[in-house]
């Protein structure tokens, strides 16, 4: 399990995404077996720092973000101290925001995974996302 927490502030979001990248790189999640589940997870970070950052910063000094790696699957999730739990509403086309938890819940659901939202024990919440690795080739055989 690897964790990094940031101060909620804007800086946070490519400071994050970019600490995410770098470890799935690390673990050898590179290349275009692995492009959709790398695409996917940064989007979901971006998405769920960003909704920290322009929603619970004011209740929240900081935001976490988790990553876990096994199992067949890559785990992200998000924790703030904010106890408004969001839903994943549809918006309308002409707003400019209030997308990005639909955003996450639709690649985790496309991709086969999942989502949700937990409280936490301090009365704050996590929002998290698993999206599935690919399968492992099979050796060639002669």
């Amino acid at each position: 399990m690897w964790r990094l927490a940031a101060a909620a502030h804007e800086s946070a979001v490519p400071r994050i995404r970019h600490a995410v990248r770098d470890l799935l790189r690390a673990r050898g999640l590179v290349g275009e077996r692995y492009a959709d589940v790398t695409d996917g997870v940064l989007l979901i970070v971006s998405e769920l720092v960003t909704n920290v950052v322009a929603h619970a910063a004011l209740l929240t000094p900081e935001v976490v973000c988790e990553l876990a790696i096994g199992g067949g699957q890559v785990r992200v999730a998000v924790e703030d101290g904010h106890p408004h739990r969001p839903k994943a509403v549809q918006s309308d086309e002409e707003q400019t925001g209030g997308r990005g938890l639909m955003l996450v819940k639709s690649i985790s659901l496309a991709s086969g995974g999942s989502c949700d939202v937990e409280r936490t024990g301090s009365g704050g919440k996590v929002i998290w996302a698993s999206l599935p690795l690919p399968a492992p080739r099979e050796a060639d055989g002669d």
